[in-house]
């Protein structure tokens, strides 16, 4: 196992969120930063819907891990970036990371914001991912 996730004692156990509260690497392991990707179709157009570009973006991420031979289970930490976020995007967001995910829970980080780069983007998702050396 590359990455050791875990919920510690006197933390909040966010395991039912998808996500855990800490991630750790084994010495000795390369590290990979996919950048952020956004909810766009292969052919680069986006849908106005919520959902579909939350599947697209994880689906972007794995097509980015499976680029280097890795799957999710490598992932330690994402970053997601939701416009305009509520608590029904969030829901939305965790069904489509779960789907990239199942049971693996990286540690993670939510931010609101009010734009993305591309005035079609509703969500965006960073990784940082453990390869064996």
């Amino acid at each position: 196992m590359t990455v050791k996730l875990q919920n510690p004692a006197g933390l909040y156990d966010s395991s039912p969120n998808a996500y855990s509260q800490v991630a750790t690497v084994p010495a000795g392991q390369r590290l990979a930063f996919i950048s952020g990707q956004g909810g766009d179709n292969p052919d680069g157009s986006f849908s106005p819907d919520f959902a579909a570009q939350a599947a697209s973006a994880f689906r972007n991420v794995g097509l980015a891990l499976a680029a280097l031979g890795a799957g999710p289970e490598n992932v330690a930490k994402i970053t997601v970036l939701i416009v305009d976020h509520d608590m029904e995007k969030l829901r939305i967001m965790q069904a489509a990371q779960r789907v990239l995910f199942g049971a693996h829970h990286p540690a993670a980080t939510l931010i609101p914001v009010p734009c993305l780069a591309l005035p079609q983007m509703l969500i965006e998702v960073e990784a940082i991912a453990a390869l064996p050396a």
